[in-house]
């Protein structure tokens, strides 16, 4: 059987494994995959999530949701957490809903996936492969394709670092946030309702959250398929997070551009931020050597998406993948400033999530 979620060690990042230690306490975890496909101008973001999976919880189930073409959106609920899998030491996991063998759930060869397992999907760090139906509508989302990953959360090269810093390392912060892969390179096909979209090595991404507390308020913009750039990766967010007792208002940059990270976070730089209910991003980062200037707009409507809340899933975020972005990072040479990059792009990911999104959203 291919190991396929086995890949070279540095290039892993930290929090890569799941994260549920056998409790009942509440709990989710829940991992983002996306590809762009700059040529048909499209996006396909698939998100996967596991709640109380203890079992026997009012929101004990997993939930797999795709954001397809033309901000196109599919969902579909997978009850049994029994049917649910996951490895603790590295990325991979999956979940069957209708399957034609009799065996615990596990890592398939793709094959064997394709043959035996009607409805569910599997992923890990090389492959991400599924199938989906909405019973009432009929529509439906198949996929399977092979991922190069490129840039981790670091330098190229380089061990990887924690999102949220080395503290996260103690689950002081919840919910935890972790960038799995800025960039990569992803070949294979996703059948979209009756149309199918086949790609080599197209930009894609990765992420994931997990904890037992849920993000009150957040922002996030996210793009790795820019015009005239193509080793450029930006991921940029915050939110309102508990910590311990307290909560607290957080924002980060992060910026992979030929093979060097630029990393912009609370312990090393002043970050600052003014968001719209929908619209308008807009954040400014600078430390003692750089500074970064993101805004990205949308003139869509965006697509609400379901999230892992308090409650259980819910709609309670709103998305584009069709987002402008416009980002400049600058080098301060003494008094001067120097452009090192401006690059601009016309399928940027924008979001907004949470609660209170009367009024703009700006850091103090």
């Amino acid at each position: 059987m291919s190991m396929s979620y086995n890949f070279r060690p540095a290039m892993q990042t930290p929090h890569s494994g799941y994260h549920w230690d056998g409790s009942d306490r509440r709990f989710f975890e829940g991992w983002y995959y996306r590809v762009t496909l700059p040529i048909e101008k499209q996006t396909f973001a698939f998100m996967y999530s596991i709640e109380d999976p203890i079992g026997g919880k009012p929101h004990s189930g997993g939930a797999a949701q795709v954001l397809g073409a033309n901000d196109e959106y599919l969902c579909r609920t997978f009850p049994d957490v029994n049917q649910f899998w996951a490895k603790k030491e590295t990325l991979a996991l999956g979940h069957w809903r209708k399957k034609n063998l009799d065996i615990n759930p596990q890592y398939l060869a793709p094959e064997e996936f394709e043959r035996s397992i009607i409805e569910g999907y599997q992923a890990t760090a090389t492959l991400n492969q599924g199938m989906i139906r909405d019973p009432g509508t009929g529509f439906y989302c198949r996929w399977q394709y092979e991922i190069q990953p490129i840039c981790g959360w670091g330098n190229r090269h380089s061990w990887q670092q924690s999102t949220a810093g080395w503290l996260s390392q103690m689950q002081i912060f919840e919910p935890g946030w972790q960038i799995l892969m800025a960039h990569g390179l992803a070949t294979g096909w996703i059948d979209w309702n009756g149309k199918l979209y086949e790609f080599t090595n197209a930009p894609a991404y990765g992420e994931k959250n997990w904890g037992g507390a849920f993000p009150q308020k957040w922002f996030w913009v996210n793009c790795n398929s820019f015009e005239n750039h193509t080793d450029l990766a930006l991921t940029a967010g915050g939110g309102r997070r508990g910590v311990l007792w307290w909560m607290e208002s957080v924002a980060m940059v992060g910026l992979h551009y030929q093979g060097k990270f630029y990393e912009f976070v609370p312990w090393n730089s002043q970050v600052n931020w003014h968001i719209q209910p929908w619209g308008e991003w807009q954040m400014q980062a600078r430390n003692h050597k750089y500074e970064v200037e993101v805004t990205g707009t949308t003139d869509l409507p965006g697509t609400p998406l379901r999230a892992p809340t308090e409650a259980g899933l819910a709609f309670c975020c709103r998305d584009t993948m069709k987002g402008e972005l416009h980002l400049e990072l600058r080098e301060f040479s003494g008094a001067e400033k120097k452009i090192i990059l401006k690059a601009q792009s016309f399928l940027c990911g924008l979001e907004i999530g949470g609660g209170s999104w009367e009024k703009f959203w700006q850091s103090d």
